[in-house]
């Protein structure tokens, strides 16, 4: 059964809490370095540049008591709304790997509206639900590109493992599921 994840309104959420149908400018893709999301929205956010990192909350153990943490639903994205110098500014942070143009601005508006009102709604959102356990996939990132396996387990929505046969041999990789593609 997949895990489920609760909805995210919280402080952190302030960072997402306004509506993107409502920000002026023009839209572009943060790529973040790893684990990099909220220190980039917070910088931006702090250089008052519109920014929306959709979060939500997640029930993890550390040392044994159960905590309920943000996540972004996006692992490795921040999404700005602004100009050439607020992307710019987001470069400067030296925690981006990329920045993405959006060709279709009134589609992405349109998808960020949705979004923001399920993150912001009471169901309950799934983090990567078709990475199932049996699920064939291939790494896309890093320095296992292209390697194929099949997934084992999930452990929540940060890590997945995946066994790899090599030789008739079989190894086990624990990997993010962003740097993952289904082939089924």
């Amino acid at each position: 059964m997949p895990r489920t994840v609760a909805k995210a309104p919280h402080r952190e959420q302030e960072i997402a809490s306004t509506a993107p149908d409502e920000f002026v400018g023009c839209w572009y893709v943060l790529h973040t370095r790893p684990r990099q999301e909220k220190v980039v929205a917070g910088e931006l956010t702090r250089l008052n540049i519109q920014c929306f990192l959709p979060l939500v909350r997640y029930r993890r153990n550390y040392d044994g008591h159960r905590r309920l943490v943000q996540i972004p639903l996006f692992p490795g994205y921040v999404l700005l709304c602004g100009d050439a110098a607020d992307r710019l500014s987001a470069l400067r942070t030296n925690r981006l790997v990329n920045v993405l143009d959006v060709p279709d601005q009134a589609r992405l508006r349109a998808d960020l509206a949705q979004i923001h009102r399920v993150v912001n709604g009471d169901q309950p959102v799934d983090l990567f639900p078709r990475l199932q356990k049996g699920s064939r996939c291939r790494v896309t990132s890093g320095t296992l590109v292209g390697v194929e396996g099949v997934v084992i387990r999930r452990k929540g929505p940060w890590k997945v493992f995946v066994g790899v046969k090599f030789l008739g041999q079989s190894a086990e990789l624990e990997i993010e599921p962003a740097m993952l593609e289904l082939l089924d």
